[in-house]
């Protein structure tokens, strides 16, 4: 074939592509109607995965699978701006690792609103002002965000899905490296990125911001500076990247929560977060740990954090396979209730590892 013969079958199957998508896109609209009908959330993590898993199952390439995911985000992301007009509140500002997070999740068709607090975020799904919140809760360098974890204990908020982002820092200049003379970052990208800050800018002025973003803003406005920020920020503030990936850990990731009022349906791979809390006793931590091992659940993470209500007490977070319907996490969870004198359930959602 010719590459005008080419271009003709090209041409041929976007009119398809076309005609099928607008098809497809009827059916969604058809879905939130009745949804609306049976007060069902109009977004559907549990059902989001199963799509995402289908069409990579049916792919034989040679598009790749994360090309893929790509695509049927965007296609899902129009059909839920169309279905509902759906506002995410995410940790703020514009451009941070969290924003990215929350476009990876929801896509472009939607709307977001950054927020200058983690409090805020919850404040907003809260009052309903946003559909749904995007917050980071820990990475895998630095640990958890306390913040994040103090803010579940009293919200009424659910965990509805996660977002498991690798981190790609990215050094940000309008100027040679060597011209370097200051750089801004966030403390904790600056951690993150420590070891290469040391062998590759060893006498830079280092200067710590309220995030990446105002790192980039700083470096744009400011002569023989750079900023340690995402790509995205790069883009938003016209720098070059300098060097990209230059974070000490190349596994270096950053989970992050979306928060929402109901949790999905079980997909036979999720995840239950809670939190509980025990008395003052010997043994009282083994015996709530015991409870997941009698019925053999395995945990995924387990942190502790102080009350705040009383010196010296502390509340426990765990993450455990299944989901709260499950008749063993169930079972687990009746028994931890007799053993602890607090238990919450944060959340059952998709576990998206």
């Amino acid at each position: 074939m010719s590459i005008s013969d080419h271009r003709k079958a090209i041409d041929k199957l976007d009119a398809q592509i076309v005609r099928l998508l607008n098809e497809r896109t009827r059916h969604v609209l058809a879905i939130g109607e009745l949804k609306r009908k049976t007060g069902e959330q109009i977004y559907s993590p549990h059902r989001e995965q199963a799509v995402l898993a289908r069409v990579c199952r049916l792919n034989t390439g040679p598009m790749k699978n994360e090309s893929l995911r790509a695509i049927y985000r965007e296609i899902m992301s129009a059909a839920l701006a169309l279905e509902k007009p759906l506002t995410i509140a995410y940790f703020g500002p514009e451009a941070t690792f969290t924003h990215q997070a929350a476009i990876q999740k929801f896509g472009a068709s939607v709307e977001y609103s950054a927020q200058k607090t983690i409090a805020d975020v919850f404040a907003e799904v809260s009052k309903g002002r946003a559909d749904y919140g995007v917050v980071p809760v820990e990475n895998s360098t630095e640990g958890v965000v306390t913040h994040t974890l103090d803010m579940l204990v009293d919200s009424d908020l659910k965990i509805v899905s996660q977002i498991v982002m690798r981190i790609q820092h990215c050094l940000l200049s309008n100027c040679r490296r060597s011209q370097i003379k200051k750089l801004f970052s966030h403390p904790q990208a600056l951690a993150q990125c420590r070891l290469w800050v040391q062998n590759n800018l060893p006498h830079v002025e280092v200067i710590e911001t309220s995030s990446t973003t105002r790192a980039a803003e700083l470096a744009a406005a400011e002569p023989n500076s750079a900023a340690i920020a995402s790509a995205l920020a790069a883009e938003k503030y016209k720098l070059r990247i300098l060097e990209a990936d230059i974070q000490d850990n190349v596994e270096n990731a950053t989970r992050f929560l979306v928060l929402g009022h109901q949790c999905s349906p079980p997909t036979g791979h999720d995840r239950t977060s809670l939190l509980f809390g025990i008395t003052d006793r010997v043994g009282a931590l083994h015996s709530a740990l015991a409870c997941f091992r009698r019925y053999r659940i395995n945990l995924t993470k387990i942190e502790s954090r102080p009350s705040k209500r009383k010196a010296w007490e502390y509340y426990f977070f765990v993450d455990c396979d299944g989901h709260i319907n499950d008749k063993r996490v169930a079972n687990a969870i009746r028994l931890l209730e007799r053993q602890c004198n607090f238990v919450k359930i944060l959340g059952s959602y998709p576990n998206t590892e």
